[in-house]
């Protein structure tokens, strides 16, 4: 495949050949996957789950007030309910017809889950009695941060096993 280099105005003497793009083959995706293993975004609402139960465990515990508690866990749940529906629309056959419906996909999904953060946010001084605000931010807060921690505990590179 032929391209123009940068301010040439077209000459053939000009245009640099680049090289051919080869598909992989069975065998060489099969070892790239396996040289790069993907966490499930199940695993990481489900340690989102665990992480703000015990949050909002620990509020209730330290303070002795129950609106510590579950304060904290609507602090999480404002992070595990978009992000439910987040997976869940990515996760869908529609979002995997091609790249660009996967792209549009994930930009409709998140701009969802924003919405849905924000509108649960500002319903938080309704649906939850006597709402304390920094246990529920805590709360919020700590949730988010299991991303990270998802990040740095992803599936392990199997050595052993790619030499065989």
């Amino acid at each position: 495949m032929l391209t123009m280099k940068p301010g040439s105005q077209g000459n053939t003497q000009d245009e640099v050949d680049e090289p051919e793009f080869t598909p992989l083959t069975a065998e060489q995706a099969r070892l790239l996957r396996e040289q790069n293993p993907s966490l499930s975004p199940w695993r990481v609402i489900a340690g989102q789950v665990g992480v703000g139960f015990l949050m909002a465990l620990a509020a209730w515990g330290l303070t002795g007030r129950a609106n510590a508690g579950w304060s904290t866990a609507y602090g999480a749940l404002v992070v595990v309910v978009p992000a439910v529906l987040f997976a869940r629309g990515l996760m869908s056959q529609f979002a995997s017809i091609n790249a660009m419906t996967a792209g549009f996909g994930f930009f409709v999904w998140e701009a969802i889950k924003i919405a849905v953060s924000v509108g649960l946010l500002f319903a938080a001084p309704r649906l939850v009695t006597d709402l304390d605000w920094l246990a529920m931010l805590i709360g919020l807060i700590v949730t988010l941060k299991v991303y990270w921690v998802a990040l740095l505990m992803r599936p392990k590179l199997n050595k052993d096993r790619l030499k065989s």
